[in-house]
């Protein structure tokens, strides 16, 4: 259980760093276009992860509570919520530090704030892989290996994009490719970090799984609404976005019923 547990940890992050290395194979910085669909495709993932992953699972755990069974659900998804309200308010935006940064700086501030913000997004995936998998060790009938597996799976097509978001513009902007592709691998070392820890602190409270879960669907539709709906509706054309969301969405919900 313990290979099954670390495996599926490590899952995401190689597909952040499969992303990352893109810029090794791509010549120039992905399209506007691509950007858009690759953001859209992200978000669609990752909000059917947060309902048939984590929320529905975090239901069905608190069954025993009648017509209460939304609460635990209910009061975790807005802790979850809240919690990456007062990190956006810890940490500055992405868009924000870039419009405020002038001068021959500008370039060397908007690559680590860049980092900064995939990073930021990878904590409440990773933490939501490793909530699933804490379930999985604990033996919890709701969620099953192919459940934890989709989740995994999900999470690493969605951080596919992200990796190469990061490393390819990096690249253009005079980094080395070697370089740029750390960086990118580096933005989702915090995954397996985050996962790792909420499957030893879920080990501990099992029967605060329904809050876990649900905390970690809302700390990662926060991620959604407030990131990448905005930057996947971007420009002209922004159907693209919308379009990639519903195959990110049905592609992932699928996974999750077919392996569950």
């Amino acid at each position: 259980m313990i290979k099954t547990v670390i495996t599926g940890l490590l899952i995401p992050f190689l597909g952040t760093a499969a992303g990352a290395a893109c810029v090794f194979f791509l010549k120039d910085d992905l399209k506007d276009g691509i950007k858009r669909a690759l953001t859209g495709f992200a978000a669609g993932v990752m909000v059917a992860a947060s309902i048939w992953s984590l929320i529905v699972p975090a239901i069905e755990q608190s069954s025993d509570k009648g017509r209460l069974a939304f609460l635990p659900a209910f009061l975790g998804f807005w802790a979850g919520i809240l919690f990456l309200l007062l990190l956006d308010h810890v940490i500055p935006h992405l868009h924000a530090s870039i419009n405020q940064v002038e001068g021959p700086k500008s370039k060397l501030t908007r690559t680590a704030m860049l980092v900064l913000a995939v990073t930021l997004h990878n904590i409440p995936e990773g933490m939501a892989v490793g909530v699933v998998y804490a379930g999985l060790k604990s033996g919890s009938g709701n969620i099953t290996f192919g459940a934890a597996l989709a989740l995994a799976l999900g999470i690493a097509i969605q951080n596919f994009p992200e990796g190469a978001i990061i490393s390819m513009p990096l690249f253009s902007e005079g980094k080395s490719k070697p370089k740029s592709f750390v960086l990118g691998v580096l933005s989702g070392a915090v995954e397996p970090v985050f996962g790792g820890l909420t499957v030893l602190i879920a080990g501990l409270v099992v029967p605060a799984m329904p809050y876990l879960l649900s905390f970690a669907a809302g700390a990662m539709l926060y991620v959604v609404v407030e990131e990448l709906i905005p930057e996947m509706s971007q420009g002209k054309h922004s159907n693209i976005g919308v379009v990639a969301f519903a195959a990110g969405f049905s592609i992932m919900m699928a996974l999750d019923v077919a392996l569950g």
